[in-house]
C-alpha cells in the first residue's frame, strides 16, 4: 500500500510540475497568442474572459503548488508556515481561482454536460474551500483536514483535465470526438472525490504518512 501511494504521490508532483511550467512557459507575457486563446477570440473580444483567465491560471497554479506542500510532514509540524500557506490557498481559491472560473464556465462552448460540470466542480471547491476554514477557526482540526483534502481533490482537476486531454489525444481519438469532453470533464474530478473520500474514511486521524509526508 504504501508503494502505490507513493507512486501516486510522484506522480501527482510531477503533473502539478508540468501544469504550473507549462502555464508560465506559455503565459508570462500575457501576448494571448496560445492556441487555447485562439480559439475563444470571441470571448476575449468580450473584455470578460481574459482578466478571468488570468486570474485562474495564475491562481491555480500558485496554489496547486502551495496546497501539494500544505500535506508535507515538515510543513504540517511547521504551524506558522502552515497556517501562511494555508491563509494563501484560501484567499487565492476564493478569489482568484473559482471566481474566474466561474466567469470562464460561462464561456464554454462544448455543451450542456461540460458546462454542469465546470459549475459543479467549482462550487464545491469554494464550498469545501470555505467550510476547511470554519472548521479550522472552530479548532476541528480533523474535520478541517478531511475538507482540506477535498478541497485539493478539486484543485488537482485541472491537473487531471491537462492530463486526460493528453491521454485522449496520444492513444485515443482525441477531444473533438463525440462525447469525449463530456467524459474527460467529469473523469477529471469526480475520481479525485471518491479517492479522497476512501482516504478519509480510512484515516480517523491525520496520520496517513506516504513517507514524504501526508496526504
Amino acid at each position: 500500500m504504501k508503494v502505490v501511494i507513493r507512486l501516486l504521490w510522484y506522480f501527482a508532483f510531477f503533473w502539478v510540475l508540468v501544469l504550473c511550467a507549462g502555464t508560465f512557459l506559455q503565459y508570462y507575457d500575457f501576448k494571448h497568442h496560445s492556441a487555447f486563446l485562439e480559439i475563444k477570440q470571441a470571448a476575449v473580444e468580450t473584455g470578460w474572459y481574459l482578466p478571468a483567465f488570468y486570474c485562474h491560471i495564475i491562481g491555480s497554479s500558485i496554489i496547486l503548488l502551495i496546497g501539494f506542500f500544505q500535506f508535507s510532514k515538515k510543513v504540517y509540524n511547521n504551524r506558522p508556515l502552515h497556517k501562511i500557506l494555508g491563509k494563501i490557498y484560501v484567499f487565492g481559491v476564493l478569489f482568484f481561482a473559482a471566481p474566474g472560473a466561474y466567469v470562464m464556465t460561462l464561456f464554454i462552448n462544448r455543451g450542456n454536460w461540460v458546462f454542469a460540470s465546470f459549475l459543479m466542480q467549482n462550487t464545491l471547491w469554494v464550498t469545501f474551500t470555505l467550510a476547511a476554514w470554519v472548521l479550522i477557526k472552530k479548532g476541528r482540526v480533523d474535520d478541517h483536514v478531511k475538507m482540506m483534502r477535498r478541497s485539493y481533490a478539486l484543485a488537482f482537476g485541472a491537473v487531471m483535465l491537462r492530463f486526460y486531454i493528453w491521454a485522449f489525444t496520444m492513444f485515443g481519438s482525441g477531444v473533438g470526438f463525440e462525447n469525449n469532453y463530456i467524459i474527460i470533464s467529469f473523469l477529471s474530478w469526480v475520481p479525485n472525490l471518491l479517492l479522497v473520500e476512501l482516504i478519509n474514511y480510512y484515516n480517523k486521524k491525520y496520520t496517513f504518512s506516504t513517507g514524504h509526508g501526508h496526504i
